[in-house]
């Protein structure tokens, strides 16, 4: 069984330790439970963009900053499923659909469930990133055949507040709660650079580690600095902080994916390079991710080339054969 039960002094301690012992111990882990040279490969879509209720610090879908986007109504299902197959064709296997609601109402239900069970039908793994749910939710988008909820818990507890004041970090953990006893699997994961200390990188990723059951996936953020928003100056937190974060990620959480996610469109081929080598095995492929720049299919494609990295194909029942978080 993979540990639970880890103490904030061990995730700590693996943190802090010399950074080529702490990228050897990462790999090695890696080795483990993966191919070192697969990487799981997703495309992300905005499917509802902007007038956001929520105050998100980060964010440019917020209602309350005034930020350069324009917000969009939803987008037909036919857009989106053409947007789902032209990811197939480049080579995704996980297609992940974003909404900016606090949370779904029940008049958009019978719309996302459509555009899971279609999607679902294409061949390709799915994911969508709603806001909160209650149970009620998640049990129907499960059913509908919903492989994964994206719910980041963002930054540690006690920075939270500093970034979010319109729900709270419980709030979070209920709906990845909801999420887990509906029987999805669970992608949540952390921003870095929301003006956080080295100390609440330890305590989120001690929080993810903690879980009764690991997070499937765990994206891995750098923030993004979006004009307008009160993070837009926020410091520049180091690549080899990030590269850090990422190792602890893979050695606290051996069997999940750790997806090197916003912000890799700022690194270079050597700094994506390390990323991999410290445990990251997922990324996001495509132009742009909800809102943000990203770096382009084109730039991956040669870098795989060089790298010798494949992309893993998508599994045709994700429930059956998607990796287990906690499997001994």
């Amino acid at each position: 069984m993979s540990k639970t039960d880890w103490t904030l002094a061990e995730v700590g301690q693996i943190y802090a330790q010399p950074f080529n012992d702490l990228i050897f111990t990462a790999q090695t882990v890696h080795r483990q439970h993966f191919d070192a040279n697969t990487v799981q490969v997703s495309t992300l879509l905005s499917i509802k963009t902007g007038a956001c209720p929520e105050d998100c610090g980060y964010c440019s879908q917020s209602n309350s900053y005034d930020t350069p986007l324009t917000p969009q109504k939803k987008l037909q299902i036919d857009e989106v499923l053409k947007a789902a197959q032209a990811a197939k064709d480049s080579g995704s296997s996980r297609f992940c659909m974003g909404a900016a609601w606090r949370n779904p109402h029940e008049r958009d239900m019978p719309y996302v469930l459509e555009l899971v069970r279609e999607v679902k039908g294409m061949g390709l793994e799915t994911c969508m990133t709603l806001g909160m749910l209650t149970s009620s939710q998640a049990e129907r988008l499960a059913d509908a055949g919903l492989d994964y909820y994206n719910h980041n818990l963002d930054t540690s507890r006690q920075h939270y507040s500093n970034v979010i004041t319109t729900r709270s970090f419980d709030d979070r953990l209920q709906t990845l709660e909801h999420v887990r006893s509906s029987g999805m699997k669970v992608c949540s994961g952390g921003i870095l650079g929301l003006g956080e200390q080295q100390s609440d990188r330890i305590s989120l990723l001690h929080e993810l580690a903690t879980q009764p059951i690991h997070p499937e996936s765990v994206p891995i953020n750098m923030l993004v600095p979006i004009k307008g928003t009160p993070l837009e100056d926020a410091p520049k937190v180091s690549v080899i902080e990030w590269v850090r974060t990422i190792a602890t990620a893979r050695i606290l959480m051996p069997r999940s994916y750790i997806r090197l996610s916003a912000g890799r469109e700022g690194l270079s081929d050597a700094e994506q390079a390390l990323c991999f080598q410290a445990g990251a095995n997922s990324f996001f492929s495509g132009e742009q991710l909800l809102t943000t720049p990203n770096a382009g299919e084109s730039r991956d494609a040669l870098l795989f080339a060089q790298l010798g990295i494949s992309k893993e194909k998508a599994k045709v029942n994700v429930k059956a054969t998607a990796v287990n978080a906690m499997a001994g």
